[in-house]
């Protein structure tokens, strides 16, 4: 009887873990989830509604952790599985590779004088492809935004694989590229913080650089609308630009703001609804309505 019970034990932990390879079928909510690429197995977090039935493809939203993090730690900071469930779409948590004990992404191409010669960008167009292969996402509503080094793999995402990707994002990210040649136009929502390098420094361009980038990018000439909100003492302002195309350049610029995941109120919604309402305006072709 003891080991019938210890059986069932070990039967509860293996599927509340919920590990599945590389050919398996989805399964909804949370999922440890592998894929073998360049020779290694990675790691991602797949978070699927929880009254999908297969009948339709859903976006899918990628979240990076930060240098040093862990896929499901950022998952709880950066949690926007409530709103996948709400506004049906797939939310995955990739994990980054080992760099001298400290996970990392390597946002840039192959060569140079880049953080390691991991092969990230080909990573995620691997996990990307699986998910297509599988039916279970619209190929034309594929969203990349991350945190810190994370931030950085979703520019680089949008730099280098915007055959991929609808519209990147970051919070706390810095731009590594000085130039890119994205296949059309890429939308952009950036949440940054005035104490976290704001002006640049070392590799680290300026948000205002960045900004340029990306709206240049996007042939936006019109000034901006300006707003702002005091959330609790914290001041946002916020910076919208919009072509005649409607690709918006997005940036809050957060008086005194950290190097962190933010988690304010602007006017009314919080930082995490603001980045899904950002990206559920475009697909690949450009904005949508």
């Amino acid at each position: 009887m003891r080991g019938v019970f210890i059986n069932v034990i070990i039967f509860v932990v293996l599927v509340s873990c919920k590990t599945v390879e590389e050919n398996g079928s989805f399964v909804n909510g949370v999922t440890n989830q592998i894929i073998n690429h360049d020779g290694s197995d990675r790691e991602y977090i797949q978070y699927i509604p929880s009254d999908y039935d297969g009948s339709e493809k859903l976006p899918l939203l990628i979240n990076f952790h930060g240098f040093g993090g862990q896929a499901r730690g950022h998952m709880q900071a950066a949690d926007l599985r409530s709103l996948a469930e709400s506004n049906g779409f797939v939310l995955v948590y990739p994990q980054g590779s080992d760099l001298n004990g400290f996970s990392h992404w390597n946002a840039a191409l192959k060569g140079g004088d880049n953080k390691s010669d991991v092969d990230d960008l080909g990573f995620i167009e691997a996990l990307i492809n699986k998910l297509i292969s599988q039916n279970l996402i619209d190929d034309e509503r594929v969203y990349a935004i991350g945190y810190s080094n994370g931030g950085m793999m979703s520019y680089a995402l949008g730099c280098y694989k915007s055959n991929l990707i609808a519209a990147i994002g970051s919070v706390s990210g810095y731009m590594l590229q000085n130039d890119c040649t994205p296949s059309h136009s890429i939308p952009l929502i950036k949440l940054h913080g005035t104490n976290d390098y704001y002006d640049g420094g070392g590799v680290y361009n300026s948000v205002e650089f960045v900004v340029n980038f990306w709206k240049n990018f996007n042939n936006i000439s019109a000034d901006p609308l300006i707003d702002s909100y005091n959330d609790n003492g914290m001041l946002i302002e916020k910076y919208s630009y919009r072509n005649d195309s409607n690709i918006l350049v997005e940036h809050y610029k957060v008086n005194d703001g950290d190097h962190v995941w933010f988690d304010f109120n602007y006017k009314g919604k919080k930082t995490n609804e603001i980045i899904w309402d950002f990206f559920s305006q475009f697909d690949i072709e450009g904005y949508r309505n």
